[in-house]
């Protein structure tokens, strides 16, 4: 059972929690978004195929969290996500990458999600297959005994049980780890490289050769070779064989396709730079813009899209959009792709107190990362709260004088304020390193007052 079976939209949105500070209306939509995932699967047919995702454009600057609150969501809901950004597709007839090739790429993170899963559930039973083969390398065969009437109620009874008795000797020594050094020569099958094929062509054409690599791959048969190797290493190799032979691709290839129809995620960013730009007139790039926009229509609406694993539907793929939109509105969008899009989210800029609070909230906080690289180096490092709102107040004073790229700004800002202790770190003695507010002033005073310094280094 997936995390979006099983949990409400407030659960849901305090798992987002856990990663990304504020920007609760569009963790609210999602969230709502990923439960409704659930109703419908709940919705007795044929009313559930009439229910369409709701798909979310996420409308805010860049570094507010947009891309991590759609990253997170299919972590969460445990369904096959891909990232897109809108601007490398190209209207048909032009050279770029056809619309379509993002439904096929879905397809196989799907099929290598699943194929993932089913290792998992048969490791056990591979790994005692690899033991055995290993056991079997290890121990010579048992020499045939010759006939002899007189002897022939003891004599095989008598070679069984020794052989059955070294055997799980072996057994107990090889999982004690006794024969890690020993070598074996093991038999690893290798799949004979055919030629390299490289198609190149407009739009559309990596599948094609996608496909004609596929042809030459079953054309040249695969091989074995004998490899020496030490006990641990034969194993491992012999295990990952194992789980080859036993994951029946059929079941997988079919459960990847479910999934992809029923609950895959689509994240198409930076929508904003295929919208044609108000009153930007009917020349120029503007065609193929909208071209684009009407190559996704389809897609977004619900179409089949041929793939080389089958024939996927689009139509319950959850498409979430997101854009700064500087330039051009929503609303500039064409009106077909608009109304595809019925849940608008705006996100908020971020000021210092947020930052403050990303800075040290988060489970992946950039204070935290910082401090477990540096224990490595058997250093303590030590923020003070006003070191931490210091790096918050030049992140923003940095975002208003220079670009506003929210918070990937604070990257920026720490990597400049530990440069000298990253770069001398391994030649310190152990100890601890206390960063404070006025060592982040020396570190960035001057950079931050000089403004053309500030836009070349921050």
């Amino acid at each position: 059972m997936t995390f979006a079976s099983s949990h409400t939209p407030k659960e849901t949105l305090a798992a987002l929690d856990k990663y990304i500070v504020g920007q609760a209306a569009a963790k609210r939509s999602v969230a709502i978004a990923l439960r409704n995932r659930w109703r419908r699967q709940q919705v007795p047919l044929p009313l559930r195929d009439e229910i369409a995702p709701k798909n979310i454009i996420m409308i805010g600057p860049t570094g507010v969290g947009k891309t991590e609150i759609a990253r997170r969501l299919a972590s969460l809901a445990q369904s096959p996500f891909i990232k897109v950004e809108a601007s490398k597709f190209t209207e048909v007839g032009y050279v770029g990458r056809d619309v379509e090739s993002m439904i096929r790429d879905l397809v196989e993170l799907a099929i290598n999600m699943v194929k993932e899963e089913e290792k998992i559930r048969i490791e056990g039973l591979a790994e005692a297959n690899a033991e055995e083969r290993i056991l079997d390398l290890l121990l010579p065969p048992v020499p045939a005994q010759p006939f002899d009437p007189e002897n022939m109620d003891s004599l095989p009874a008598t070679t069984e049980d020794a052989g059955n008795s070294t055997k799980e000797k072996f057994r107990q020594m090889l999982r004690d780890g006794k024969l890690d050094e020993r070598e074996v020569e093991v038999a690893v099958t290798e799949s004979q490289q055919g030629p390299m094929v490289e198609v190149l062509s407009a739009s559309g054409m990596e599948d094609m050769q996608s496909n004609i690599q596929d042809a030459f791959s079953r054309m040249f048969p695969k091989n074995t070779k004998q490899c020496k190797m030490k006990v641990p290493d034969a194993l491992d190799s012999l295990t990952k064989e194992e789980m080859e032979k036993l994951v029946d691709m059929d079941l997988v290839l079919k459960e990847a396709l479910r999934r992809t129809e029923q609950s895959g995620i689509v994240f198409l960013d930076e929508i904003d730079k295929i919208a044609s730009k108000s009153g930007g007139g009917g020349s120029g790039p503007e065609v193929s813009r909208e071209g684009v926009q009407r190559d996704l229509l389809p897609i977004v609406e619900g179409a089949t899209v041929s793939t080389k694993h089958g024939m996927v539907k689009t139509d319950h793929i959850l498409f979430i959009a997101s854009g700064a939109f500087h330039m051009a509105k929503p609303s500039d969008l064409i009106p077909e792709l608009q109304g595809r899009f019925p849940i608008r989210v705006e996100l908020d800029s971020l000021g210092k107190a947020e930052f403050v609070r990303i800075l040290t909230e988060p489970e992946n906080a950039l204070t935290k990362q910082y401090i477990a690289l540096m224990e490595t180096e058997g250093v303590e490092l030590i923020f003070e709260e006003d070191a931490i709102e210091e790096i918050a107040h030049i992140a923003v004073q940095v975002n208003e004088r220079t670009e506003e790229i929210g918070a990937r700004r604070l990257h920026t800002v720490m990597e400049r304020v530990l440069d000298i202790l990253s770069f001398d770190a391994c030649e310190r003695d152990a100890g601890t390193f206390v960063v404070t507010a006025q060592y982040v002033k020396d570190q960035l005073n001057e950079i931050v007052e000089d403004q053309d310094l500030s836009r070349y280094i921050l």
